[in-house]
């Protein structure tokens, strides 16, 4: 009778936590972005597919200042996870930028590309301002402290001669740009994201808006003296009342681990991501479409252990990383 009572008491704590097949009982920090932005989003969306897989995961969505913050708080162990823009990556991985002071960092890797981002400029649809020259003097929000917006705000507005000090500058998150906008509070805000952006969705649905074009000049320039962008093109009717395209530049959103995340959590999360990617992008309407050959292209950092343990299955060769260098693996299929 006691064997059959243990026998019983295992076979109910096993349905209590979904399986004892399961992978993990560890729950994981997600860092993402703020409140109205596509890394708040997308990291919502996979931490719902995750969460309801029943394999004992569970992604804990934290909403930061996103990409400079997240890679300092990964590094002083806040965040087992997090969604980085790839120029910023760049700058932290050659210790460039606002990193230049303490140099090349480590203590994370790549998981995988996710997606491209749009640099947006925002503004009213009746406003005189019609390129980004016209910024001079007015009230611009460039984005959060510590966020990759700001990085992209100051090397689009340095690109076009000017600086921060020459606008009315103020730095808030994607929501409060929106609602500031709405109030008649700003003249323009920076937002850069996957298009369309729901803060700038919403707003469209509230206020007549543009979005101001980069010329190719500038872009050309750009590309010449920045990592990590790209030529981009935001697709008219992306937002409410935006007749035509616009041409912009894009940088890459990068999922990234902590080097200390164990190897067998993240190759679980990259096959999860790479085969739900439809879904998740159908629900954030992320642009483009994930594909494992997509998530490894154009990555300034060597991969986590367990993203490229995946990846070798996919016959796909990638850098791993290894302290503060990367060592070669040759990808096969198996």
């Amino acid at each position: 009778m006691k064997k059959l009572l243990i026998l019983i008491a295992l076979a109910a704590l096993c349905l209590g936590v979904a399986g004892c097949g399961k992978v993990s009982d560890q729950s994981l920090r997600f860092g993402t972005g703020g409140i109205g932005g596509m890394y708040y989003a997308y990291g919502l969306a996979l931490a719902d597919l995750v969460n309801g897989d029943h394999q004992g995961y569970q992604l804990d969505v934290k909403t930061t200042a996103a990409s400079a913050a997240n890679l300092r708080l990964m590094r002083e162990g806040f965040l087992d996870l997090a969604i980085v823009q790839s120029d910023m990556l760049s700058d932290a991985a050659r210790g460039e930028g606002i990193f230049a002071s303490s140099g090349p960092a480590t203590g994370y890797a790549a998981v995988a590309g996710l997606y491209t981002e749009a640099c947006q400029i925002v503004v009213a649809a009746d406003s005189p301002l019609n390129s980004v020259y016209d910024l001079a003097g007015k009230r611009v929000s460039l984005g959060e402290k510590e966020s990759g917006v700001l990085k992209n705000a100051q090397e689009i507005l340095l690109a076009h001669g000017l600086t921060p000090e020459l606008l009315q500058p103020s730095y808030l998150s994607f929501k409060d740009s929106a609602e500031a906008m709405k109030r008649g509070e700003i003249d323009a805000f920076f937002c850069t994201a996957g298009a369309p952006t729901s803060a700038i969705r919403e707003l469209a649905k509230e206020k007549d808006i543009r979005l101001l074009p980069i010329s190719d000049e500038v872009q050309d320039n750009m590309l010449k003296l920045n990592r990590g962008y790209t030529r981009y093109v935001v697709p008219a009717d992306t937002y409410e009342g935006q007749e035509e395209e616009i041409a912009t530049l894009g940088v890459k959103a990068v999922l990234v681990a902590g080097a200390g995340t164990p190897e067998k959590d993240v190759a679980y999360l990259t096959g999860f991501l790479l085969k739900n990617a439809e879904k998740i992008h159908e629900s954030t309407h992320a642009p483009g479409t994930l594909t494992a050959d997509y998530a490894v292209k154009d990555i300034a950092v060597p991969f986590h252990a367990g993203a490229a343990r995946y990846y070798k299955g996919q016959g796909i060769e990638v850098d791993v990383y290894n302290g503060a260098e990367a060592k070669k693996i040759t990808a096969t299929q198996d």
